[in-house]
C-alpha cells in the first residue's frame, strides 16, 4: 500500500526538471518509428489508428508510473496526468479514456484507488477541448504564449475573444492543481507533486503545460518536416511529369514528319514504320515510372532505330557494345532516345555519306556509364556555363531532347550524375552519361508488364491502320 508522501521543496524542483527531460526523451523516442509517424500524419484515423498512436503513446508512461511505484524518490517517472492530457487534446476522448485506465493500473495495485477516477476526468476534461479547438491551436500550443503580458491585456480590452491557447494553458494548470489538492487530502489514494510552499505548488502547476507543450513541440516538427517532404516529392513528381510530357510530343512530331515522307513515295516503308511507331506507342503509354530497366530503355531504342534504319537506309549505321551486367540496372525513362536523335539529326544527316551510331553501356566502379557517339560532321565545342549537369555542349545539341536530358538527371540524382560531351569538328560527337546503380524491383517489372495489356487494343488498332495503308 501506498504511504504519505512528504516531499521536500528541492526535492520537487529536481524531478519537475527530470520530468521535462524524460517527456523530451519520450516524445523524441516515439518520432523514430515510422508507424507513429504515418498514424500522428493521418488527416482521418479511425477508430484503430487512434487505439494504435494511444498505445504508442501511453506504452512507456505506463512503465513511467510502475517504476516510480517501486523506485523511492523517482517521482518524476510518473507523468500520468499530463500524458492523459495529451493523448485528449491530440487523438480524442476514446483514446484519452482508454489511456487514463492504462496509465492508472500500476497506481491502482499500489493502493492509490482514485488514480482511476481522477485520470477519467482529466480525460474528459481533455478530449471536450480536442473537440472545441482547430488542431492548428494544439500543434501551435506553447506555454510561452505572450511574454508582453501589457501588449496582450491590450489587445483584449480593444477587441475581448477567448483565447484558445490562453485557455488550454490555464486548463492544464487548473487540472494540476486540482490533482495536487486530492493529493493533499488523499495522499494513500492518490499520487501528485505538492509542497506547502506557495511558490513551489506555483512551479508544479506551471510545469504541467511545459511538459505536456514538449512533445507538441517535437512531434509538430516532424509533422511540418513530413509535410515539406510530401510537398517536394510532389514537386519532384510534377516536374518529371512535365518533362516526360515534353520529350514525348517532340519524339512523336518527328516521327509523324518522317512517316509522311514515305507515305505516297515508298508506301511498305511507311507501313513497316507505322508498326514500329505503334511499339513506340506501346511503350510511351507504360512508361508512367521514371525508371525503367536498361533492357526495356534498349528495346524502345531498337524501334526507334528501326523507324530511322527506313529513313536512311545504308547511310545508317548502328553498332552496340553493352555489357550483359548492365540489363538488369534501372535507368530514367527515355534517355537514350533524345540523344540518338540529336547524333542522327545533327552529327550523320548533314554527312552525304551517312554514319554510324554507337551505343556502349559499362560498369564503372558504382557507376553505370552510358555513351551515344556518332562519326558525323561535330562542331567545335563550347562550355555551356548554364547547364544543371556538367560537361561540354555542342550548338545544336541544347535542343529539346538534350536539354531535357540534363534536367531529369539533375532532378533524379542532383550532383550524383554527370554528363559530359565532346565533339569535334569532322571527327563526330560522344555523349557520355555516368549514374549512380540502381537494381531493378521485380514488382516494378510486373505492374509495367500488367500496364501492356491496357493498350494492346490501341496498338492493334494502329497496326490495323498500317495494313490498310498498304
Amino acid at each position: 500500500m501506498g504511504g504519505v508522501y512528504d516531499f521536500e521543496p528541492k526535492l520537487v524542483l529536481i524531478s519537475l526538471l527530470v520530468k521535462l527531460g524524460v517527456a523530451a526523451a519520450v516524445s523524441s523516442s516515439l518520432t523514430r518509428s515510422s508507424l507513429f509517424r504515418r498514424l500522428l500524419l493521418e488527416n482521418r484515423p479511425g477508430f484503430r489508428d487512434r487505439m494504435q498512436l494511444m498505445l504508442l503513446i501511453a506504452a512507456p508512461l505506463v512503465l513511467g508510473v510502475y517504476v516510480r511505484t517501486v523506485v523511492p524518490n523517482f517521482l518524476a517517472a510518473d507523468l500520468s496526468l499530463e500524458a492523459v492530457v495529451l493523448l485528449g487534446i491530440v487523438i480524442g476522448p476514446a483514446a484519452a479514456l482508454a489511456g487514463a485506465v492504462l496509465l492508472a493500473v500500476p497506481a491502482f495495485f499500489h493502493g492509490e484507488y482514485l488514480a482511476l477516477p481522477v485520470n477519467l476526468f482529466v480525460a474528459l476534461v481533455a478530449g471536450g477541448i480536442h473537440s472545441f479547438v482547430e488542431m492548428e491551436d494544439v500543434w501551435s500550443f506553447s506555454p510561452l504564449i505572450d511574454l508582453s503580458v501589457y501588449r496582450w491585456v491590450r489587445r483584449n480590452l480593444k477587441r475581448p475573444q477567448l483565447d484558445r491557447q490562453v485557455l488550454l494553458l490555464v486548463l492544464v494548470m487548473v487540472l494540476q492543481a486540482a490533482a495536487s489538492v486530492v493529493s493533499h487530502f488523499y495522499p494513500r489514494r492518490y499520487f501528485s507533486l505538492r509542497d506547502g510552499y506557495w511558490l513551489v505548488e506555483f512551479a508544479i502547476c506551471a510545469a504541467a503545460p511545459v511538459v505536456v507543450g514538449i512533445p507538441l513541440k517535437v512531434w509538430n516538427a516532424v509533422r511540418i518536416t513530413q509535410k515539406l517532404e510530401e510537398q517536394a516529392r510532389l514537386l519532384l513528381e510534377a516536374k518529371l511529369d512535365a518533362l516526360q510530357r515534353q520529350i514525348n510530343p517532340h519524339f512523336l512530331f518527328n516521327t509523324l514528319n518522317s512517316i509522311g515522307s514515305l507515305v505516297r513515295l515508298e508506301p511498305e516503308l511507311a507501313r513497316e514504320m507505322i508498326v514500329k511507331l505503334a511499339n513506340i506507342l506501346r511503350a510511351l503509354l507504360k512508361q508512367r515510372d521514371a525508371f525503367v530497366p536498361f533492357a526495356e530503355e534498349l528495346q524502345f531504342t531498337d524501334d526507334y532505330l528501326g523507324i530511322e534504319v527506313v529513313r536512311f537506309g545504308e547511310k545508317l549505321r548502328v553498332v552496340k557494345e553493352i555489357a550483359p551486367e548492365t540489363l538488369e540496372l534501372q535507368v530514367p525513362s527515355m534517355l537514350l532516345q533524345p540523344l540518338i536523335e540529336n547524333s542522327i539529326k545533327h552529327g550523320l544527316e548533314p554527312r552525304i555519306s551517312g554514319g554510324t551510331v554507337t551505343l556502349r553501356s559499362r560498369i564503372a566502379g558504382e557507376c553505370l556509364q552510358l555513351e551515344v557517339e556518332d562519326d558525323g560532321v561535330g562542331v567545335a565545342p563550347e562550355r555551356d556555363a548554364a547547364s544543371p549537369v556538367s560537361g561540354l555542349v555542342r550548338a545544336g545539341g541544347t535542343g529539346i531532347g538534350m536539354r531535357n536530358v540534363r534536367e531529369r538527371l539533375q532532378v533524379l540524382y542532383g550532383g550524383a550524375a554527370q554528363m559530359r560531351i565532346e565533339s569535334r569538328p569532322g571527327r563526330g560527337t560522344k555523349v557520355t552519361i555516368e549514374m549512380p546503380l540502381l537494381k531493378v524491383d521485380p514488382e516494378v517489372g510486373h505492374e509495367l508488364e500488367l500496364l501492356r495489356s491496357d493498350v494492346t487494343q490501341a496498338v492493334e488498332l494502329l497496326r490495323t491502320v498500317g495494313v490498310r495503308g498498304r
